[in-house]
């Protein structure tokens, strides 16, 4: 018995050795082929009929162990269209079958989202996402962002439905609401503003090479922070995943304006090319001239260029652990000219300040971004990112014509500014993602972010010119009309997140639902100092000639020793200042759950407690002054979506949130500029919002969408700004009335022309958007002198408005072909545009009608070239149309134009390889 068992034994294992080794290998590369054929990771390779399967790896590879026979694969990734390729296996052999996959004819279909197997840079995977999403919120990743050449953040997010960008400023308006009521994060962590002026950072700061997508939510969750109306834009970086690359890009670029001006491209002296300096306020300024840059311009040659560094690679650690590193470095400069009139007028259309205006400018981008990902295993997950952004923008601005506060019959007023502007911007965050148990995740992400925004050395000189003699002399009315300005901020900012879920009620092994708790930190400080230096023009010094161009001539030191000048500032070397805190704490909670198949919803309740001090001594108020508020907001919000069918989706969204005055508006300080002075106003505070969305939305293929939406804001206490009644019409903010409302709706449509099918791409598309809305704001100006203690009056022309930057009409359009060829080369071409209706400027007062900015379009073509799978060429013509720019003010006997120019066209040509 004993030797039947051994031998039964025996001959069972020298079968099971003999099976092992008469099996067959098949292996290969799945690639993306609508990613120019790059390396399609974590898609999935199955043999039909049985349980075999395979993920491929990071770098698309995949290999499978089956015994000898035919067999059926079938390739597939989530969005994509679904392959099977025959394959027969012999013994001891390998077969290789490699297999591209793209969307094809695919058709979304109710799935589950696994985001370690999505790839969110590709149109696909973002449209499946946001099908599959009970939140309303649109996507646009670096595959799109990369096909209408898109080359930063700003100009992406304009490129969506419902939202523009300000002709000549950062400001990005959404549903006709601007920079006040929107919001900005990079994945998902608040970062603060770079501009004193503005609440938003700058968004053109990020270039696209950092960004793997951007949402733009429109409808308010709990998990947001509360100062929302418009929307939040959230930045998620790139994480690379591959097994290595090494790319660098070079380029030029030239823009028509200012190559035609090449002979007289003049810019201030001091700044240097790269964008960064560390001049600044001189030791003795008030009893010697000893500033350190020249008065004299001097000559640019205006062509731009830029160059990019991108590495990336990933670790494996352990059996499980990954790690995953990239890397971006670049810079990129560019020249801008442009000219044309600017001037303001009285109600009866006659002129207060005319001026043909010409503006040179030179502007700096550097960036520099590391992140590092480490998952540890499927259920933990960390990961640091850290960006660098240095922004700078050098102008030149040179304004001839006349003003009626210098009126002489004899001369022309001539108005010499030149601006240095330098941005610096640290971002650090920690971000985690565990899986304590299957039902309970754990998400947390903690940040540290500084902000640097200097004007260091801006300058102004006004002179008389006499056009009969061609003689200049320095004007001066004020002593504030010849000066030097010194500007410098700091703020810095922690930001943490924490939320812990909580799965509901499995059901065939999916969850019905989730309940989520968590808080939010928000602990902002900004420091702020400026100081004015003011030249008292003698008058022996007034009647002296001097050369526009060599002002250093008249401003030395020995002209300041012998009298001709002298400098003073409001109060000595003391600068003027004001500084900030902000602390927000907030609680959260969401309870999100599947009813049925077809109806979802998330419900959620947010509290939080709000506490802003604003601190200033300042040239109106120089004893110095406080300002203190606290506020406690409940915030409720809903979101339901009930799926028509597999194709279609209607969502409903409803919200109550509100809008947060920022330090500058609420400090008792004055920024002077040339056309306008801007001054703070310490009684402002909050506004009270209502939201509410409806949406349909169908996806016909994994490519494909059609929405329409409906949405509607109703805003107690509105923020606006307005022309307060003074001498000087200065500007300031105030709780312009009780309410105001926006409501309109947005269209969208994305649709393929022609999709031939076949080994490689052939393929026509095209996308356009649209928003139709009306906006309207009551105003009260006994109100606004009640609630500032008669501190501020307007006298506006009307008793209601629309709101500020908002457009009737803001459309999109683009058309794009794309085709590859063999040997990894390929083309794609992309005609963008870009249309708004005529929109609200500033309000109208003292019987002056409104500042409308007019209607304008534009076009740009964008050719990008892959030669093989290293080498591209890249080609980009932006502004095609080169339409004028027009501001009108909008009087009695019809439009009066007050501003306009045109940017010319910009053309750049780029290259790059990757290793």
């Amino acid at each position: 018995m004993k030797f039947n068992l051994r031998f039964l034994f025996i001959a069972l294992f020298i079968c099971t050795i003999s099976i092992a080794q008469n099996k067959g290998t098949i292996s290969g590369v799945l690639t993306d082929k609508e990613m120019n054929n790059e390396v399609l990771p974590f898609a999935n390779v199955l043999v039909k009929g049985t349980n075999i399967s395979v993920n491929t790896d990071v770098d698309g590879k995949y290999s499978l162990s089956v015994n000898p026979g035919n067999y059926t694969l079938i390739f597939s990734f989530l969005g994509y269209e679904s392959i099977e390729a025959p394959v027969a296996v012999k013994a001891d052999e390998t077969v290789v079958i490699n297999q591209a996959l793209s969307s094809g004819s695919y058709t979304l279909k109710d799935v589950v989202v696994q985001a370690a197997a999505v790839s969110k840079q590709k149109e696909t995977a973002l449209l499946l996402e946001q099908k599959n999403a009970v939140d309303i919120k649109q996507t646009i990743g670096a595959q799109e962002l990369s096909r209408k050449g898109v080359g930063d953040v700003a100009a992406a997010v304009a490129k969506t439905s419902g939202v523009s960008k300000q002709e000549g400023s950062n400001n990005v308006y959404v549903r006709g609401l601007g920079d006040r009521y929107n919001s900005t994060s990079m994945n998902g962590l608040p970062i603060p503003s770079n501009d004193p002026q503005r609440k938003n950072i700058a968004l053109d700061l990020f270039s696209t090479d950092i960004v793997e997508y951007i949402s733009i939510d429109k409808s308010y969750g709990a998990k947001m922070y509360g100062d929302f109306a418009g929307g939040n834009v959230d930045i998620v970086s790139k994480d690379y995943r591959g097994k290595g690359m090494f790319e660098i890009s070079l380029g030029s670029k030239v823009n028509t304006n200012a190559v035609s001006n090449a002979s007289n491209f003049l810019l201030q002296q001091g700044p240097n090319k790269t964008g960064f300096v560390s001049y600044g306020v001189p030791n003795n300024p008030l009893s010697s001239f000893s500033f350190e840059n020249s008065l004299n311009p001097k000559k640019e040659s205006p062509f731009g260029g830029n160059f990019n560094l991108k590495a990336g690679k990933t670790f494996n650690i352990g059996e499980e652990g990954k790690l995953s590193l990239f890397a971006t470095a670049g810079f990129a400069n560019g020249y801008e000219f442009r000219e044309g009139l600017t001037q303001s007028v009285n109600a009866q259309g006659a002129s207060l300040k005319s001026f043909q205006q010409e503006k040179f400018t030179y502007n700096t981008n550097t960036t520099g971004m590391f992140n590092a990902n480490y998952r540890l295993n499927k259920n933990h997950k960390i990961g640091y990112n850290f960006l660098f952004v240095n922004t700078s923008e050098q102008t030149r601005d040179t304004y001839y014509g006349s003003d009626r506060d210098f009126d002489n019959e004899n001369a022309d007023l001539l108005v010499q500014r030149g601006t240095f502007t330098q941005n610096t911007v640290f971002i650090n965050q920690l971000l985690g993602s565990d899986k304590l148990t299957d039902k309970i995740d754990l998400d947390w992400g903690l940040s540290y972010n500084t902000v640097k925004g200097d004007m260091p050395d801006r300058t102004q000189n006004k002179m008389f010119h006499n056009p009969t003699t061609d003689v200049y002399t320095l004007a001066q009315r004020t002593t504030t009309d010849n000066q030097r300005y010194f500007q410098n901020l700091k703020e810095d900012e922690a930001a943490a997140n924490l939320a812990i879920s909580y799965k509901l009620g499995d059901e065939d092994g999916e969850p019905k639902g989730k309940i989520t708790a968590g808080y939010n930190g928000r602990f902002k400080k900004r420091d702020f100092e400026a100081i004015q230096f003011n030249f008292n023009i003698s008058q022996t010094g007034q009647n002296t000639s001097v050369d526009p161009n060599n002002l250093d001539a008249f401003f030395n030191q020995a002209n300041y020793s012998s009298g001709l000048f002298s400098t003073a500032s409001f109060a000595g070397m003391a600068p003027q200042t004001y500084d900030g805190k902000q602390d927000i704490h907030a609680g959260f909670g969401n309870f999100e759950y599947k009813f049925t198949d077809k109806f979802s919803s998330v419900i959620g309740v947010r509290y939080e407690r709000i506490s802003q001090t604003v601190n200033w001594r300042t040239q109106l108020d120089a004893g110095g002054g406080t300002n203190t508020f606290e506020r406690n907001e409940f915030l409720p919000s809903a979101i339901l979506k009930y799926e028509l069918n597999e194709k279609q989706n209607l969502r409903f969204a409803a919200s109550k949130t509100y809008t947060l005055p920022q330090f500058k508006e609420r400090a008792l300080f004055i920024y002077e500029d040339v056309m306008e002075s801007v001054i703070g106003n310490p009684s402002l505070y909050p506004s009270q919002n209502y939201n509410f969305d409806l949406k349909w939305e169908m996806f016909p293929k994994s490519d494909e969408l059609f929405s329409v939406t409906a949405f509607g804001k109703y805003i107690m206490d509105p923020i606006n700004q307005i022309i307060i009644a003074s001498s000087t019409n200065d500007i300031s903010f105030v709780n312009i009335g009780d309410t105001g409302y926006a409501y309109g709706v947005e269209l969208e449509a994305r649709k393929n022309i022609f999709d031939i099918e076949g080994e490689y791409t052939n393929k026509l598309s095209f996308g356009f958007n649209a928003s139709l809305m009306k906006t309207h704001q009551d105003i009260d100006s006994e109100k606004v002198r009640e609630e500032t203690d008669g501190r501020l009056n307007i006298n506006t022309t009307d008793s209601s408005s629309g709101f500020t930057g908002a457009s009737d009409l803001i459309l999109n359009a683009d058309l794009s072909y794309t085709k590859n060829f063999r040997n990894d080369s390929g083309i794609m071409a992309t005609l963008a545009y870009n249309h708004y209706s005529d929109k609200l400027y500033a309000i109208g007062n003292e019987g002056k009608g409104n500042l409308v900015d007019k209607a304008m379009g534009s076009l740009d073509l964008i050719f990008k070239t892959k030669l093989n799978k290293s080498l591209g060429i890249d080609f980009g013509a932006r502004n095609l149309l080169n339409p004028e720019f027009k501001r009108v003010q909008e009087n009695a006997g019809g439009d009066v134009l007050v501003f306009n120019y045109k940017k010319g066209l910009t053309f750049g040509l780029g290259i790059n390889y990757q290793f």
